[in-house]
């Protein structure tokens, strides 16, 4: 005859298989896996002091990516504002948001708003970032493009509606 174990030791066995959900907040340091509308748990703010500790709290490789990226559109863009939204680092230059760097569990995403219209397109589509929103998925060091990268801050961030206001008419 087989017994069964009943109790505390059941519930806690059972529960360390259970795999976490899309929706729920990861713990602690812990990243995301995969982009689900908010990449870390870091509170909305903008400033250059609120990205980088953003950046500062990040786990490695992630951190150095994200480093990396900020450095690069610092050297890059003139009149360069810093956000932190929805879990991300938030870039823009103007009247808008342009870019987005935000840290996953193996990978840094950085994405362009309205990506569509750069020339080329970069070759992620990101879920719950909007239909025109593209941008890539950086691993290591080793996956940055610099010239691409940049080309493409200075082409979304020189559109108008994106990185600058509209002409007046």
């Amino acid at each position: 005859m087989v017994t069964r174990k009943t109790g505390e030791s059941q519930r806690a066995a059972t529960a360390s298989v259970r795999k976490p959900t899309a929706k729920r907040a990861p713990a602690g340091n812990a990243l995301p896996e995969t982009m689900n509308g908010k990449a870390s748990q870091a509170k909305a703010a903008v400033g250059d002091k609120p990205v980088f500790a953003y950046i500062a709290s990040l786990p490695q490789p992630q951190r150095d990516i994200a480093e990396h990226i900020d450095r690069l559109a610092a050297a890059s863009l003139s009149g360069l504002l810093r956000s932190v939204k929805w879990g991300m680092a938030y870039y823009g230059v103007g009247d808008g948001w342009c870019f987005s760097c935000g840290a996953f569990a193996s990978h840094v995403k950085l994405m362009f708003v309205n990506g569509t219209m750069l020339d080329p397109v970069p070759p992620v589509t990101p879920v719950a970032m909007g239909k025109a929103t593209r941008g890539v998925e950086l691993a290591s060091l080793d996956d940055i493009d610099e010239d691409q990268v940049v080309a493409w801050m200075r082409q979304i961030t020189a559109k108008p509606g994106v990185g600058k206001r509209p002409a007046k008419k």
